[in-house]
């Protein structure tokens, strides 16, 4: 283990240099859980041992390579997306998503965004296996850690000045606290007991707490238990499956505006990208 982890050091000290900050994701998460003492950024000690060795590192290795590479169709790279700071610029934009895009006439959050320059640029269709397949160790997820940690440590800033932002915001509100399925259940049922709730071996992170809540929605993240980096659609869909709400289709309305207001709700706190997660 200790040799695996000095063969790793050097990659991830590489990538971690590339991010918008100084600091490891281990070491933002530490200062968050010294500043909150919350019992919900303390749950997971091994997972903070491990971080320095995150496998999303290698996750995002690969997507540097995808982000560069010529590819579809069109033999075009992704240098030219424009994921809402200019073609090509990748610091601090997916803090500042979801966001209204002028030339789809929608607010999309990342992975909508992505999805978008990969037809557009490269000539994908929803049909290839480049863009259907969204959840494991995909091409989709690698971009997604690539790109994401760009923003590591800089405060999750989604804009709020197109009235589509606002409404988008508005609706996740109105669908977090919505209780409906057969369980009547909500998004608040779990994310706004107190600190330090708990189902099973889990503790919640609570809504109202910021520095909780950045931890909450920082993905992707690598899940130890299911040995892959998650994005936030796939938490979109995992927590909507264990209410028992039906399967969300990739993209759709519903998860940009939950995706929004949480977004919205960890406002000014530093991001932890990439993330590990039970």
């Amino acid at each position: 283990m200790i040799k695996k982890a000095l063969c790793a050091l050097p990659l991830a000290l590489a990538l971690v240099s590339t991010t918008s900050t100084a600091k490891a994701p281990e070491d933002i998460l530490d200062e968050l859980a010294a500043k909150s003492k919350s019992p919900y950024l303390t749950q997971s000690p091994q997972n903070r041992m491990m971080m320095p060795d995150n496998p999303a590192y290698d996750i995002a290795a690969e997507g540097e390579q995808l982000f560069k590479q010529k590819r579809g169709p069109k033999n075009a790279s992704l240098e030219q997306c424009d994921f809402g700071k200019g073609p090509g610029v990748l610091k601090g934009a997916y803090v500042e998503l979801p966001r209204y895009f002028s030339d789809t006439g929608k607010v999309m959050d990342f992975e909508s965004r992505l999805v978008y320059c990969m037809k557009t640029l490269q000539g994908y269709t929803d049909n290839d296996p480049q863009i259907r397949q969204r959840h494991g160790n995909t091409d989709i997820m690698k971009l997604t850690t690539y790109i994401a940690m760009q923003s590591n440590g800089m405060p999750w800033n989604p804009p709020m000045n197109h009235p589509l932002e606002k409404a988008m915001r508005d609706a996740g509100e109105e669908l977090f606290y919505r209780r409906a399925g057969p369980m009547d259940f909500n998004c608040a049922t779990c994310h706004t007991n107190p600190s330090g709730t708990r189902i099973r071996a889990s503790v919640l992170p609570n809504i109202k707490i910021p520095e909780e809540w950045t931890k909450a929605i920082s993905w992707p993240a690598y899940r130890v238990g299911h040995e892959a980096v998650r994005s936030s659609q796939h938490r979109v869909l995992e927590c909507l499956w264990q209410m028992r709400y039906p399967n969300l289709k990739p993209d759709s309305d519903v998860n940009i505006a939950l995706i929004s207001f949480w977004t919205d709700r960890a406002r000014g706190q530093p991001a932890i990208l990439p993330d590990m997660k039970r």
